[in-house]
């Protein structure tokens, strides 16, 4: 009983802080756009691992990688959750490739598009042209960039082929692809299926009987090995294979 009402009275506190950070970005968000910056963006990662905690979702990090992070990359993770849009950014400096369908999220929408979110209309090839561009362009800013290259959630097991899009970038540009493979032990309540919403998926991970999430890294790939981005994508796509022999199978 003891044990119960503490977790009740934690849980209640996390919601509180969560519940709190939400509404001042929210209200920050509001703000003319030049006022935001890189303030902002460490605030909502600061936001995203609140959320995590508030969501009682034990997310570990494992570090594979024998060789160093990169001081820039593009972070590649494969996608079968909708925990992920404020997973990856709660451990790594990133600024995601989102649909354009997250802008218009309520509250969190403003949010992520003021701390510097990129995105894209998945079913338009003009528009992940412009997002390859919006991608380069924040590469020589400097900055980190995180995207699924397989195109949206496509489930628990890692889908039949890769986007190019990422190693066409990281190709032109030298920059490194930083592969993280996610595995979410409870892989049914965390999986995003239609017809779920995102109401839905917040209830399941709230209510999951194994809370444990896994994020491993690997080592950065140098793309200065691959003559195009066919052989790249392919190369890495097989990474990912081998990753989910181990870890889902």
């Amino acid at each position: 009983m003891f044990y119960y009402s503490f977790r009740l009275l934690k849980m209640a506190g996390l919601w509180i802080d969560c519940i709190l950070l939400t509404a001042i970005l929210y209200i920050v968000s509001w703000l003319p756009r030049f006022l935001h910056g890189q303030l902002y963006f460490r605030m909502f990662r600061v936001w995203c691992r609140a959320f995590v905690r508030a969501l009682d979702v034990d997310l570990k990090l494992h570090q594979k990688n024998l060789n160093p992070v990169p001081e820039q990359y593009i972070l590649i993770a494969n996608h079968p959750s909708a925990f992920e849009d404020v997973g990856i950014p709660a451990l790594f400096e990133v600024y995601s490739l989102a649909k354009i369908e997250v802008k218009k999220w309520w509250i969190v929408g403003r949010m992520s598009e003021a701390a510097g979110t990129l995105y894209v209309k998945r079913e338009s090839k003009e528009s992940r042209h412009q997002a390859a561009e919006c991608i380069k362009q924040a590469l020589d800013e400097g900055k980190n960039i995180a995207l699924y290259p397989e195109g949206g959630c496509k489930g628990k097991r890692i889908f039949e082929s890769f986007r190019y899009g990422a190693f066409d970038v990281s190709l032109k540009t030298g920059v490194p692809v930083l592969p993280v493979f996610l595995h979410y032990e409870a892989q049914d309540d965390f999986e995003w299926r239609s017809p779920h919403t995102l109401i839905d998926k917040l209830f399941h991970f709230l209510n999951t009987k194994n809370n444990t999430v896994n994020y491993y890294v690997f080592d950065a790939i140098d793309p200065a090995q691959f003559d195009n981005k066919e052989e790249y994508t392919d190369y890495v796509w097989n990474l990912y294979i081998k990753w989910q022999k181990k870890y889902l199978e």
